[in-house]
């Protein structure tokens, strides 16, 4: 099924567990019934129980109160449960799935965090991938890697090596405290026309080697991944021209065991051969991931239209990719994908966080309005536009944040989006990312802020959405992870890293 041009027609920390379905009054009434005797059965057995040396009349009289007072109250609640017609609680509440909060435990000074960034890069050369080409595909793709020029200079010179290399990557990653990542794509995919996050979605013409460039990418990826399973979830990459062919990728994905789930191709304003992210034709790939449970990611500086070749572009494109990359969050909970699919998990990385809360306030008030009075302004609405939550209550429901490199403003911004949708990256291997001061950064972030509160960002928020074993990574915890002493150890500043200019170390034709 193709979704082409657009139509003209219209461990250790507080943590969140299920603990059922609260959907009736019956429910209460049956749960009352079976359980109340009990207080009041020990309560009357200790009050009727006649004084030592009674006879054993005295006691048979006692125990008759005792066991009949409360048998009937229970059943008549048992009764009343059998006979009432099954009502919610609330009505907001119905199918609701209720979660309680346990008590954390107390992290010691001397206890190491296990820190996953849920931000993190990699890829195969080209050498690498045209190993996992189809063979219809590997003389083309011989024909394009000798036209191809390489645009990023960390992908030319010795700094592409921490894509693939184990011991480098390692290395780096355990020296700042780094034991397990989401990994995300970073090279250049076979048939690519720029840096796989930038890259627009293919046209037509160019779909069917494209798609073989992110299935070689994926294939190589699982390998890669499986050479330490316990550190790495892999992000797979999909096209969405085609869904069909979308749907058998995010099977793939989920079969060969990339955690990390999919990264969703954020789709331009002016890409006028596909429709966009909000058209129902999508509706079976967030049925597919939501069954299968299978994260759903847009990672920032995606989206944006082509500048063209300008010297502008540059600037353009840094002052107005944020308000790209946050369209998805937009589009999908005011058409309404979040209403149709309430277990999908929707994840922004890459993107900060905040940004969030005043964000839903103002759709909030957008939805409150037109659910309310039907019009804003002069514009009026029909019952297809009326959504049956606030903007925030879809965010809490579906959405996560990886937070890479986060400033001061994303770290105060936690409790507002949900201290338990917040995953911290580090955005390794990229150069503005926090290595290899990560160390530093974590002190200058988090010294302030409760131990278990910095354990749910760094550790088991990731660990839970992504399925990383915390009993296989303690091991490297304790040999490479801060204490929890070291993060809440004040520090004035980060070193400052010194950077090239962006424009001088990215082409402008990358962002194309």
């Amino acid at each position: 099924m193709r979704c082409g041009a657009r139509s003209t027609e219209t461990g250790s920390t507080a943590t969140r567990e299920h603990l059922g379905t609260a959907t009736s009054t019956a429910l209460l009434f049956r749960t009352l019934g079976n359980t109340i005797g009990t207080p009041i059965l020990g309560g009357l057995l200790y009050a009727r129980l006649p004084a030592e040396g009674a006879a054993p009349a005295d006691y048979a009289a006692g125990l008759s109160v005792v066991f009949l007072a409360p048998v009937p109250v229970g059943l008549v609640l048992i009764v009343a449960a059998t006979r009432l017609r099954d009502q919610p609680l609330r009505e907001e509440l119905a199918g609701e799935r209720v979660l309680v909060e346990t008590a954390p435990m107390a992290l010691a000074q001397d206890d190491h965090y296990t820190i996953i960034s849920s931000d993190c890069h990699a890829g195969g050369s080209h050498t690498a991938y045209r190993e996992y080409l189809e063979e219809k595909y590997v003389a083309d793709f011989d024909a394009w890697r000798g036209e191809y020029k390489n645009p990023y200079k960390d992908l030319g010179d010795t700094r592409k090596l921490r894509n693939w290399d184990n011991d480098i990557r390692n290395g780096q990653q355990e020296a700042d405290g780094i034991v397990a990542e989401v990994v995300f794509p970073n090279t250049v995919p076979p048939f690519f026309p720029s840096f796989v996050l930038f890259a627009k979605p293919p046209r037509p013409e160019e779909y069917d080697r494209r798609l073989a460039g992110v299935r070689a990418h994926n294939r190589w990826l699982v390998d890669w991944c499986n050479e330490f399973p316990e550190r790495r979830a892999g992000v797979g990459q999909i096209f969405l021209n085609d869904v069909d062919d979308a749907l058998a990728d995010i099977r793939w994905i989920k079969d060969n065991g990339l955690r990390g789930g999919i990264l969703l191709p954020n789709i331009p304003p002016n890409t006028d051969y596909m429709k966009p992210l909000y058209d129902p034709c999508y509706d079976p790939v967030w049925a597919l991931c939501q069954e299968l449970e299978v994260p759903v990611t847009v990672h920032g500086g995606t989206g944006n239209p082509d500048y063209g070749p300008y010297a502008v572009s540059m600037l353009l494109y840094i002052n107005e990719v944020p308000f790209y990359s946050q369209r998805p969050l937009v589009q999908f909970i005011l058409s309404g994908v979040f209403e149709r699919f309430p277990d999908l998990r929707f994840v922004m990385t890459e993107t900060g966080c905040q940004w969030v809360p005043p964000l839903l306030e103002r759709l909030d008030g957008v939805i409150r309005g037109i659910r309310d009075t039907g019009a804003t302004g002069e514009i009026r609405y029909g019952s297809e536009h009326v959504l049956k939550r606030d903007a925030t209550e879809y965010f809490h429901q579906n959405c996560w944040m990886g937070v890479s490199q986060p400033g001061p403003d994303d770290v105060a911004a936690r409790h507002a989006i949900g201290l338990d949708r917040f995953m911290w990256g580090s955005d390794y291997p990229h150069d503005e990312g926090t290595h290899p001061y990560t160390r530093e950064h974590l002190r200058s972030r988090f010294a302030g802020v409760d131990p278990t509160e910095v354990e749910m960002m760094l550790t088991t928020n990731a660990a839970k959405l992504y399925g990383f074993d915390l009993d296989a990574l303690l091991p490297l915890a304790r040999t490479f992870g801060p204490t929890v002493a070291e993060v809440a150890t004040p520090i004035d500043a980060v070193p400052d890293k010194t950077l090239e200019r962006l424009s001088a170390d990215m082409d402008p034709k990358a962002i194309k």
